[in-house]
């Protein structure tokens, strides 16, 4: 009897770490909260880069939704036209994609910037079509073209859906929906096993590389 009872106690422990791990990873979805639940106002942008009546705040977050929407699959490949077409994408796709429907050609801009400062990038022969496509170029042009913001993430009204956010070797977008405590979802495409793309990553997170804004 009492070997059953210990057994019993082992299971039971077995499966609250399990519940725990899979929520940890967010395998569970957790619950989401809004701006309004902290009292945090909207930021909205003064540009509307693609004219078409949308902030640009607001078009990269609306852009990136529509992204995972089709579900990409996690898969890193070559396109020659730089853009995934195949419902495929990794996690810089994401960004690019975003900011792409609100008019902002990361292809473009990187490409360029990658030339006029040649000194700053660690590449030893520019390609268009795969340049934008890499973390490491992405830290490069944000901090020369974007508003650098906080990486405390207690900060919490300094987080705004449509925020980018960098870590050491992975990238996304800042969510308008948050944790408990007020922390922003990210969404982000991180490995071919990941459940859900908006997920509550931030804060088991100690690599945050930057966080952005486009100006």
């Amino acid at each position: 009897m009492k070997k059953k009872i210990i057994l019993l106690i082992l299971f039971i422990i077995v499966i609250i770490l399990l519940v725990y791990l899979m929520y940890r990873l967010n395998f569970i979805k957790h619950k989401m909260y809004t701006n309004e639940d902290f009292n945090i106002k909207r930021y909205t942008s003064l540009i509307d880069k693609d004219n078409d009546g949308i902030d640009d705040q607001t078009d990269i977050l609306n852009n990136v939704r529509k992204y995972i929407e089709k579900n990409p699959k996690y898969q890193s490949k070559y396109y020659d036209n730089g853009y995934p077409n195949d419902n495929y994408g990794v996690c810089t796709d994401v960004v690019a994609f975003g900011l792409l429907g609100s008019g902002y050609d990361l292809k473009e801009l990187v490409y360029n910037d990658i030339k006029n400062n040649r000194d700053k990038y660690d590449i030893e022969r520019i390609d268009k079509n795969i340049d934008f496509r890499r973390v490491k170029n992405l830290k490069i042009y944000f901090n020369h073209h974007a508003i650098k913001l906080t990486n405390d993430i207690n900060d919490i009204k300094e987080w705004q859906g449509g925020d980018i956010v960098i870590f050491d070797n992975h990238i996304g977008i800042v969510s308008d929906n948050r944790n408990k405590d007020g922390i922003p979802f990210i969404i982000h495409h991180a490995n071919p096993y990941q459940k859900y793309y908006e997920e509550d990553i931030l804060e088991y997170r100690n690599d945050i590389y930057g966080h952005f804004r486009i100006s």
